[in-house]
């Protein structure tokens, strides 16, 4: 197969990748924009190399014209959690999706590999829109902790190095690795109530302090600057006392002060 057919195969899959990054980075920012914890820390994705594929296809026997449909993961999103119990979410989240057919799903969590892998992989078809029409293609989706995706870039890194033959003693470190991985993660669940409730926190009051921010540099324009200038002094004040109530209590205040100049504003322009 020569490289222009390659890059004719894969020019799809890389529209798909970047398609879907995008879209589930914009899943984490409407939780955010809404005060609310998002199940997904992180977004990658990327389409497998030539020389990957070729492996593959070698390895399992694939022939060219069986590539699309056997090679399952020439596109891969990965989705980074921060705790085992948010892969389910996100799991759900994905299945509810009109723009996502699930094919089948691999569990590498409650099935773990005997390496010590694990991950939750959902093999989709995702749909792009190409010069020559919609093309349908198969995409994995792998969703895991960030404990998780550390030993497994540590073991790919390995598996690279050594041509998939591990020596015996770095493979029971490996083992002894994804239990301490195992522990982590349990010991994380223990306290993600707390965890969630501080990013959550943190999120509205980021939001509170961009919407004060831009209230104050709106009445810059409407208004007296040496009153403005009062009014972002006691911004300043209330914002070092770290009290999120009394953030939220300006917040509302400056809304109602900036309506008014507003209002002023237009009945002056009549």
């Amino acid at each position: 197969m020569d490289i222009q057919l390659w890059h004719e195969i894969l020019e799809p899959y890389e529209l798909a990748v970047q398609e879907l990054v995008v879209k589930f980075r914009y899943l984490i920012k409407e939780h955010h924009e809404k005060g609310m914890y998002s199940p997904i820390e992180n977004v990658t994705g990327r389409v497998k190399t030539v020389a990957s594929i070729l492996e593959k296809m070698q390895r399992k026997n694939i022939s060219v014209e069986n590539l699309e449909e056997q090679v399952e993961d020439i596109a891969g999103i990965r989705l980074i959690c921060q705790f085992v119990e948010d892969i389910e979410k996100v799991t759900e989240l994905i299945k509810k999706r009109s723009d996502i057919e699930i094919k089948g799903e691999k569990d590498y969590i409650r099935h773990m590999k005997d390496s010590g892998y694990r991950s939750f992989h959902l093999i989709v078809y995702y749909k792009v829109e190409t010069l020559h029409g919609p093309k349908k293609l198969q995409v994995e989706i792998q969703i895991r902790t960030m404990a998780m995706d550390f030993w497994a870039t540590i073991e790919h890194s390995l598996q690279y190095k050594y041509k998939s033959n591990i020596p015996q003693h770095i493979k029971e470190r490996l083992s002894n690795a994804a239990d301490a991985i195992i522990s982590l993660d349990n010991e994380m669940s223990t306290v993600r109530s707390e965890i969630m409730d501080a990013q959550i926190s943190s999120q509205i009051q980021m939001k509170l302090v961009t919407d004060i921010l831009n209230n104050i540099e709106n009445l810059y324009k409407l208004s007296n600057k040496r009153e403005v200038a009062k009014i972002q002094d006691e911004f300043y004040r209330i914002y070092a006392m770290n009290d999120l109530q009394q953030l939220k209590r300006f917040h509302t205040q400056l809304d109602i002060i900036a309506e008014g100049y507003r209002a002023q504003a237009v009945t002056t322009d009549f």
